[in-house]
Formats: structure tokens, sequence, C-alpha cells
């Protein structure tokens, strides 16, 4: 049986300790094509580079890092260039990111983007990060990432001997709450919860006294939401000690809106 491929990619950077013990561990059940930005590129969301030419840098064999790429510029040009003259993978992995991407906080999300540009191209995705408890300083080695590379070896054999769960252009976000395997409850299938969002903006002067802003690091917080949802959100599942496991799709039209719409016209 020919050998499954799998494209793998994150928005923490090519030598990130997620991207790296990933890599390793999805090597034993396929061909392994990593493409990952040369520096950190997180909250770049679904951006492409439009204005500058980009450039493969060989790290490895089947290990590169694109100069200054975004995530889903790995994706984009992965699959249009190293993937040209041959078939293109069964999966696009995204991560392991270092820190949640729950809620709403998807839209920004360089590692989501990276699944989005997948499904797009007609690949099934997934996108993986691993929660951290406070401010992501417990999330420092491979080791750390240990439950989330399990989790993620196992949906991806799932996907690779199976068939992807869902639909064309819909990808899934796991979240891993931050325990050792022999903790976690197992996997919850979950909706995006409702995030909180608040000012988490840090004002500075440099020596010259010349100000400067710096976009801080949020606390996670969300609101219940009392309405005809099944099951966890996101958010509650991974406090509960879950690893939840999402189904987004692309499509952002808000249906139950066209009518109204139609009669404020």
């Amino acid at each position: 049986m020919k050998r499954k491929k799998i494209l793998l990619t994150n928005d923490d950077g090519f030598e990130a300790p997620g991207l790296l013990g990933l890599r390793e561990a999805l090597s034993a059940i396929a061909d392994v094509i990593t493409v990952a930005p040369t520096i950190e590129k997180s909250a770049s969301s679904h951006s492409l580079t439009l204005t500058r030419p980009l450039r493969f840098v060989e790290v490895e064999k089947n290990f590169y890092k694109l100069d200054d790429g975004t995530p889903t510029d790995c994706v984009f040009l992965a699959l249009n260039r190293l993937f040209e003259d041959e078939e293109k993978p069964d999966l696009v992995v995204s991560g392991i990111n270092r820190g949640a991407n729950m809620g709403e906080d998807i839209t920004y999300s360089g590692t989501v983007g990276a699944a989005m540009e997948g499904v797009l191209q007609g690949i099934p995705s997934i996108a993986v990060s691993q929660v951290c408890r406070d401010d992501c300083s417990d999330i420092v080695a491979k080791s750390d990432y240990a439950l989330a590379i399990e989790m993620t070896l196992d949906i991806s054999k799932k996907i690779l001997h199976n068939s992807f769960p869902l639909e064309r252009r819909k990808l899934l976000n796991i979240n891993v709450p931050p325990l050792k395997s022999s903790e976690c409850k197992g996997i919850m299938v979950t909706h995006t919860g409702h995030r909180v969002y608040g000012n988490n903006v840090e004002k500075h002067l440099n020596p010259r006294g010349v100000e400067y802003l710096w976009i801080g690091l949020p606390v996670i917080e969300w609101y219940p939401r009392y309405c005809d949802i099944r099951g966890m959100s996101d958010f509650e599942a991974v406090r509960e000690g879950y690893v939840s496991l999402t189904p987004i799709h692309l499509d952002l039209t808000s249906y139950s809106d066209i009518d109204r719409l139609k009669e404020w016209l």
C-alpha cells in the first residue's frame, strides 16, 4: 500500500517544540513534509503575502522554512510548488500551537488559518493548539506537548485509515487541556464559545520618551451561551479536562438574518 502524505505547518515558527514533536510522531504513520514560518507568525489569521517574494529554505530533507511567510503562505506555496509534480497530501496538520485557539479567537489564529487554506484546496485539515495554564511559560519543551501529540496522532490515524468526518470546506479545530494523558477525560465534540474581550494594550515609553504600545496576553474568559446548542463549548470542555474537538466551516453567512435584512431594506 502506498504510504500516506501529511503536510505539516504551524504559526510559532520552524523551531517550535510543538511542531518538532508532532513531526517526529506523525512520521511513524506517513511521509511528513514540513513547511513552517521562519519566525513566529501568531495572529496572522488567513493572510497571504502579496507585497514581496518568498523563498523556501531547506532545513533538512522534507523540512523547509518559508522566509518570513505566514502559515497560509506555507500551505499555499507548498501545495503549488513542493507537490506540483505529484499527488497532493492526504492531510494538512497545523500545530501544535502554543496557546489556545478557542471561541472567536479562531478568526485571529494563524494556526487555524493554515488549516483553512488546506480545506480550500480540497484537503482534509486539522488545527491543533495546546492550552496553557497561565501565560504559557509552562509550555516550553516537546515533552509539554505529550497529550496534544498523542491526540493528534490518534485523530490523524483515524483520518488517514478511515475517512475525514466533515464535508468540503470544513476543518477540525482541536484544543488540548494542560494535563497529562492520565488526567485527561477524553475527547468532547464542542461548539465555539463566546470569548470575553477587553483592553489588553500596554503603554510604554522608549528611552527617548516616545510612546509605544504592546498588545498583551489576555486572560481566557467566556460568556455562557443560553440558546439551543447541544453540549459544551470549547472553553467549557477544556476547563473540565477534555480535549475539545470543534467542526469549523468557512461559510460566515448569518442565514438567520437574511429575511430580517430583506425587511430592513
